[in-house]
């Protein structure tokens, strides 16, 4: 944590950082969390391969995973951004989406982009939950 946060209580990291990577699967910051690039993997941290809707889906339960170690849910998004293999998954992918997101007020963008890692499928997302305050 940077010295400019290190005192501010209302900015801390969520979930346990990967020793091999610089950054946090998730980090509150006041009312926001901001959910690092999130792939496809069980409740166990283990890659999930298969289909776009199959990926999808368990990208989406990973992100739910890291919101609710600080109390959130996929409820409180309100923006995600979408990086696809491939944009002939679009529909497939985006089906999966709105079931998982059902009658969400969230902003979305989605480009094709390939991932560092082999995967169909990266989202990041923002929430909002405001903090329980003294």
């Amino acid at each position: 944590m940077s010295d400019a946060t290190k005192d501010r209580k209302d900015v801390y990291a969520i979930g346990k950082k990967n020793p091999n990577l610089p950054f946090h699967p998730a980090v509150r910051a006041g009312d926001f969390i901001f959910v690092s690039g999130q792939v496809a993997k069980d409740a166990d941290n283990n890659m999930v391969y298969g289909s776009i809707e199959e990926e999808t889906k368990a990208t989406i339960e990973t992100i739910e995973r890291v919101l609710a170690a600080d109390g959130a849910t996929l409820a409180d998004v309100v923006r995600v951004t979408t990086y696809l293999e491939d944009t002939r998954d679009f529909g497939r992918y985006n089906k999966v989406f709105g079931e998982l997101f059902k009658d969400a007020t969230l902003a979305r963008t989605t480009v094709e982009a390939r991932a560092v890692i082999s995967t169909k499928i990266e989202m990041d997302a923002i929430a909002y939950k405001p903090l329980k305050r003294d």
